[in-house]
């Protein structure tokens, strides 16, 4: 029956006219939930089946996902969805495992840092309990592996060596011969990630060199410098790979296209997506919701989708960073600003992301 509503032209409309929503099906949901959580349309469920603690502050979440999850690259994210105290909260992560175990098993892994302040990691590392089942989104994002094999050089930094993860245990397994460098910025030992799994990797596969590089274990720390490329051999011919927190990666640029390396060889993976400075005075506007009939004013730099779900509408979003562009929306008049680059839009109809959409003026937008 779900199946079939589903596939149906005239639930689909019925379901926007109704529900604002594309999947109708997922009306259905709360019944569903209460008979088999795992029957839920609204998105894929997946059944945490193991919790490991890696280091005082981060754990790794073992994940069952839905037969429909569609699988993933090595380096991408995903969407989770989480209710806490009632209501749902979303969040992005990267998968931290290979994709050979998921078609192996059925299971991925999420290895996720307890962030001093954050209610969704927090929750998760306090009460997140086998058994549970969460939401899942699709697998995104263009941090992937270099095709074909090429020398590669990782940085990463803290928990942004969770893609990384995925990457590497993806070139053990495929016999990767092309030499790979690793060089994983922490502050203590303490706080290496997967630390057995990395040596692990390092003793059977000879391809990787692996550095572990503790900046604050000596009286003056050690962060990524000219040093530290110096050891990298053959650097200019390598794809290189960043994740890690903004002041790495920013270092780590600087560094690489002072020796020449390329932007198109230079891939970067980030905890979340940096923004471009508005002029806030030229920002905001009436917003009208066309299919919803709905009109709603807004001020500064809040973008359409928090306008949005501010007016109780519920558009399909994602990453809520301009990633994904699951929340990609027909603008069909007016200016917006592009959140992340600045860039102002035409003034007619085109197709603008909702999350980092800010209106400049009078907007028209086909929800």
């Amino acid at each position: 029956m779900i199946s079939v509503l589903e596939n149906s032209p005239t639930l689909h409309w019925l379901g926007r006219q109704l529900f604002n929503r594309e999947d109708p099906a997922a009306f259905f949901d709360p019944l569903l939930e209460r008979i088999n959580p795992m029957w839920v349309q609204q998105y894929t469920p997946a059944r945490v089946t193991a919790i490991y603690n890696e280091t005082a502050d981060t754990k790794t979440f073992v994940l069952a996902p839905a037969r429909r999850w569609q699988g993933f690259e090595a380096g991408q994210h995903v969407n989770i969805s989480i209710d806490i105290d009632g209501i749902r909260r979303n969040r992005t992560f990267s998968l931290s495992s290979s994709p050979i175990r998921w078609r192996s098993d059925g299971t991925v892994t999420l290895t996720i840092k307890r962030l001093p302040g954050g209610l969704v990691t927090n929750w998760m590392h306090d009460h997140l309990e086998p058994d549970t089942v969460i939401g899942l989104g699709e697998a995104f994002g263009e941090f992937r592996l270099p095709t074909p094999p090429e020398p590669a050089l990782y940085i990463a930094g803290g928990s942004g060596i969770t893609p990384v993860l995925s990457q590497l245990e993806t070139m053990a397994a495929s016999d990767y011969l092309a030499p790979v460098t690793l060089l994983y910025f922490v502050r203590t030992q303490a706080d290496v990630i997967a630390a057995e799994k990395l040596q692990a990797l390092a003793g059977r596969w000879s391809a990787l060199t692996l550095q572990v590089v503790a900046t604050h274990e000596t009286e003056t720390p050690q962060f990524l410098s000219d040093q530290h490329l110096d050891e990298v051999p053959g650097l200019a011919a390598r794809r290189c790979y960043l994740c890690g927190p903004k002041r790495l990666m920013d270092l780590a640029n600087d560094l690489l296209y002072r020796r020449g390396i390329t932007e198109d060889r230079i891939h970067s993976t980030f905890f979340s997506v940096p923004a471009a400075n508005l002029d806030t005075d030229t920002l905001g506007g009436a917003v009208h919701f066309e299919r919803s009939n709905l009109d709603v004013s807004s001020e500064g730099d809040a973008v359409i989708l928090e306008i949005a779900e501010a007016a109780k509408l519920s558009p399909r979003y994602g990453c809520r960073m301009g990633i994904c562009h699951q929340c990609s929306c027909r603008k069909t008049s007016g200016t917006v600003i592009n959140r992340l680059t600045g860039k102002a839009s035409g003034p007619g109809e085109e197709t603008i992301q909702l999350c980092v959409s800010v209106p400049s003026g009078p907007v028209s937008i086909d929800i």
